[in-house]
């Protein structure tokens, strides 16, 4: 078998994995540092920001303020607000990237893939014709094309009108 090489990964699985009171999302939402943390938008209940290890490029999370592991913690007005932000970032990711599809779900739960499992939120993931080649089904490494600052800066300006 060959080895392909991804050293930008490398970063991620060396860092140091902290054992904190409050989840990354929350660290992010209370942050101030929207460039840093791929922050796209933010509306009244909840926000959302590029994937920082995505599975496919232009992977977006819809994330409430509320910490919660499930969408019973929301009130209707949240989960409105939540269902909302993540249209208007599909339709964000449609004019900038124009995918032929999205995977939009919700994992709850460790055993359900859920990687923050405490802080409910929603995946976006752009598809195109073809996306799923060699690579990812025999090299299982995915091919991201977009330097997600960039990728950022464009989803923020299209959000933005």
């Amino acid at each position: 078998m060959e080895s392909l090489h991804a050293p930008w990964r490398i970063e991620y699985i060396l860092s140091p994995k902290p054992q904190l009171d409050a989840s990354l999302f929350t660290r992010v939402a209370q942050s101030g540092d929207d460039i840093a943390n791929l922050v796209i938008a933010r509306d009244r209940t909840c926000f959302a920001l590029l994937n920082r290890y995505p599975y496919n490029g232009g992977h977006i999370l819809t994330v409430p303020y509320k910490e919660v592991p499930d969408l019973n913690g929301l009130t209707e007005e949240e989960m409105a607000d939540l269902w909302k932000l993540t249209r208007r970032c599909t339709n964000a990711l449609t004019a900038v990237m124009k995918p032929d599809g999205f995977n939009i779900g919700i994992n709850l739960g460790k055993v359900a893939g859920a990687g923050i499992a405490e802080h409910l939120h929603i995946h976006i993931v752009p598809r195109w014709s073809g996306d799923t080649n060699f690579m990812p089904v025999i090299g299982q490494t995915g091919v991201i094309p977009d330097a997600l600052i960039e990728i950022a800066a464009k989803l923020r300006a299209e959000l933005a009108q």
